[in-house]
């Protein structure tokens, strides 16, 4: 009887394992990763199929909002698009914006003011001012809204608006939010903010979604003020984490591109809420609003990627930018686990006589990510880039400037889960004025980091050392 239950348990666990690796046969990923998802479901059946079912499973052919929906979503932001007049595309980048218009329809606005905050202490005062201004509706989608002092403070303000009737929505990420008590997003319901927690995690979506978050940091204020960047509402973007002060990017949009920011919004809106929203009042006229708004060629477009999108379409334009720098390509990321197309572009640039700097901390506060980033830089470093530790706090910093023409900045970290796993948002703006201004911010860092070949330790680990640091980046892709 034992050796029976035993012959149809094994029968049965072969089948599965059969099963599990025809998917992965027929998913068509790059031959290295279909390879090793194959032998790690056949030699380590249990661990690997648990494994295969967490972070395995490739979402990007699915479509979480209909084409006819999308078209209907864009279609507002579409009518401020052709009211541009004189809109100037720079030669140099026409083919980078037009990557994103033919992938994703993510348009270039021009007439943008850019502000750039570099701490809480400038980031979260301009923010409840603006929601203290706000006259028609408020729309944040954050990673993490925190149930803490500032996160209630935000909360308030929110709330205080809401009950003079501007219309404020919230999205938050449910990973991201694991730790915040449901009665906070309650208490903002009951004063009558619309809350939708993205991707909840609950069983069975619970095995297949749970590695596919929303990382993206987007506001947007009256259709006319927005900001993107790294920083979500919590505390320590201002008081920093543990002994170390916090550092950290985030962009003040006021103009055409938080047509691009509405866009993003309403679109993760719609598949939280499945609420179509198209109303002009979401697009204002800028050319009539109350408020002095900028006019010049400051050109900008807002561009999101995610596990679902057909292409990863910040990656692509990370690879793009640093393949045709000819000068200077700035990055700083607080993670540095670049995938194979990112590692090669910028080893590819730095080989090419390009100044190549990447800036990460000193000190992260994933330990396990520290660690498997090492090997990374030491490879971009002995390829010729330059490799910045900084020391001054924790860098969360995600943003990238070249030749004094264009800059990124977003949510989207240098690895392979912002990449290929993550919903982002990225910031891709072509303005002399304010790259030469990012740049500044860059070299500032710069001087308040130590460098990598300064370094023996981490130049020349020891063995063990090494050892754990080839460990580590084996599990990269899940980090």
């Amino acid at each position: 009887m034992h050796s029976l239950l035993y012959i149809t348990g094994m029968t049965l666990l072969w089948m599965i394992i059969a099963v599990a690796v025809i998917h992965v046969l027929m998913d068509n990923r790059q031959p290295a990763k279909t390879m090793a998802w194959a032998l790690v479901i056949i030699f380590v059946p249990v661990i690997g199929l648990v494994f295969y079912l967490f972070f395995g499973i490739n979402h990007r052919k699915e479509r979480m909002v209909s084409q006819r929906s999308l078209d209907q979503l864009t279609k507002r932001s579409m009518l401020g698009f052709v009211e541009q007049k004189n809109l100037r595309v720079p030669e140099r980048h026409k083919q980078l914006v037009d990557l994103f218009v033919n992938q994703s329809f993510s348009l270039p606005f021009k007439d943008n003011q850019i502000d750039i905050m570099t701490d809480g202490y400038s980031f979260f005062p301009e923010l409840l001012k603006d929601i203290a201004q706000a006259k028609h509706h408020i729309h944040l989608d954050m990673y993490i809204f925190e149930d803490d002092a500032l996160g209630r403070l935000v909360a308030d303000a929110l709330i205080s608006k809401a009950r003079e009737g501007v219309m404020v929505r919230v999205i938050y990420d449910d990973v991201g939010c694991w730790n915040v008590r449901h009665d906070f997003y309650e208490e903002m319901r009951e004063g009558g903010i619309e809350v939708a927690a993205y991707l909840p995690v609950r069983f069975p979506s619970f095995t297949s979604k749970v590695n596919y978050r929303n990382h993206r940091k987007l506001i947007v204020i009256d259709g006319v003020t927005g900001y993107i960047g790294g920083m979500n509402i919590a505390l320590r973007y201002v008081k920093g984490t543990g002994a170390q002060a916090w550092r950290d990017t985030m962009l003040r949009i006021t103009g055409g591109a938080v047509y691009g920011l509405q866009r993003a919004f309403l679109i993760d809106w719609y598949f939280v809420d499945r609420t179509l929203i198209t109303n002009r009042d979401y697009y204002p006229a800028l050319a009539t609003h109350p408020l002095p708004l900028p006019t010049n060629n400051c050109l900008a477009q807002i561009v999101t990627s995610g596990p679902t999108n057909p292409y990863p379409e910040i990656m692509q334009g990370y690879v793009r930018i640093i393949l045709a720098a000819r000068r200077y390509i700035y990055i700083e990321t607080p993670y540095f686990l670049p995938n194979e197309p990112v590692l090669f572009a910028i080893k590819t640039a730095a080989k090419a006589g390009v100044d190549v700097r990447v800036l990460c901390p000193l000190r992260s506060d994933a330990r396990f990510t520290d660690w498997a980033s090492r090997s990374y830089l030491r490879e971009v470093h002995e390829a010729g880039a330059q490799v910045l530790l900084y020391q001054a706090g924790f860098l969360h910093s995600k943003m990238m400037v070249c030749d004094d023409s264009v800059v990124t900045c977003g949510s989207t970290n240098v690895d392979f889960r912002s990449f290929e796993n993550n919903f982002e948002a990225n910031a891709f703006i072509y303005d002399e004025g304010t790259a030469l201004r990012m740049k500044t911010v860059f070299l500032h860092d710069q001087e308040r980091s130590v460098l990598l070949s300064d370094l023996p330790h981490r130049i020349h680990p020891k063995f063990i050392k090494r050892l754990w640091e080839s460990v580590t980046r084996l599990l990269s892709p899940l980090l």
